[in-house]
């Protein structure tokens, strides 16, 4: 859990930096019509978006106010892993030891455990 808990401030503290960094030196229209000029820029994206889908269809599963997790899945795609990132680290203290609970959310509960 420890172990968890840091990779998932690492990322948080990761993504905040190139967030930053991206949104204060890049040009997104420019920088983002580049990379989709590069085949592999568009890979490189559809990629990511899967990753983020999947990412969503866990916090769908696991979030028990449909609102929540829409705002949850609306930050992912828009912030992506900084985002994801933020709700592992806020749902490994939430879980408190306990890895069922932090994987399943409601479900954990539903099912007596």
């Amino acid at each position: 859990m420890k172990t968890a808990k840091l990779f998932s401030a690492l990322g948080l503290l990761a993504m905040t930096a190139v967030l930053i960094y991206g949104f204060t030196i890049g040009n997104f229209s420019a920088d983002g019509a580049k990379i989709l000029a590069n085949p592999w820029g568009i890979v490189s994206l559809v990629d990511l978006y899967v990753g983020f889908t999947l990412f969503s269809l866990w916090i769908a599963y696991r979030e028990e106010n449909k609102l929540v997790a829409a705002l949850w899945i609306i930050a992912m795609m828009i912030l992506g892993f900084f985002a994801g990132s933020l709700y592992v680290l806020l749902h490994l203290v939430f879980s408190k030891g306990d890895m069922a609970r932090f994987f399943m959310g409601k479900q954990h509960r539903e099912k007596g455990r």
